[in-house]
């Protein structure tokens, strides 16, 4: 039998936490406590979460693994934006924003992106990457989720993510893809 991985996820959001958990079932996981998290001013996704898992590597007790990831949403319509700056850009309103900047146009085309980082009491840093392509529909629709959930249609799907629900999101989403492709490093 494997030996329990204890781990800090690097994240003052309570929610993140709760998917987390769902998504490493087999590890121990706790909130950073920290006043101040690091700026999510890095270029990609990958520079973001290392950041934040450097931080609580930082902060933390040596003992732990340190768990830490970045995502947003690529829209092909508006360049790839919001990208990195999806949490600032969405400033809460994520519907009511991704659907007036889009207005009328054809191009749905859209991409979740997970990037996710561990590091290991011992300094080892290992990376897992998930996305999950798909389009954006043209009303919200569905009531699990948060944020574009009820916009993001996956590619091979008619429904959007939060009409799909938590169990498929536990299953199939950029974050579930990110943590498996991290398990199988780890």
């Amino acid at each position: 039998m494997a030996a329990l991985i204890r781990a800090t996820v690097c994240t003052g959001n309570a929610h993140k936490l709760e998917e987390f958990r769902a998504l490493f079932p087999d590890w121990e996981l706790e909130l950073l406590a920290a006043a101040d998290f690091p700026p999510e001013d890095g270029v990609t996704f990958a520079d973001n979460a290392l950041n934040k898992a450097r931080y609580g590597r930082r902060v933390c007790p040596a003992d732990r693994w340190m768990l830490a990831d970045d995502s947003g949403i690529e829209v092909a319509a508006l360049g790839g934006e919001p990208g990195v700056h999806t949490a600032r850009w969405a400033e809460g309103r994520h519907v009511e924003k991704l659907l007036g900047a889009l207005g009328g146009t054809d191009d749905r085309r859209a991409r979740y992106v997970c990037e996710l980082v561990a590091i290991g009491p011992d300094g080892t840093e290992a990376r897992g990457t998930g996305i999950l392509e798909g389009t954006i529909a043209l009303a919200p629709a569905g009531d699990e989720g948060f944020g574009f959930d009820p916009l993001f249609i996956p590619r091979g799907e008619t429904r959007t993510v939060a009409e799909l629900g938590d169990d498929w999101k536990a299953q199939h989403s950029h974050r579930a893809l990110a943590a498996q492709a991290l398990r199988d490093l780890i």
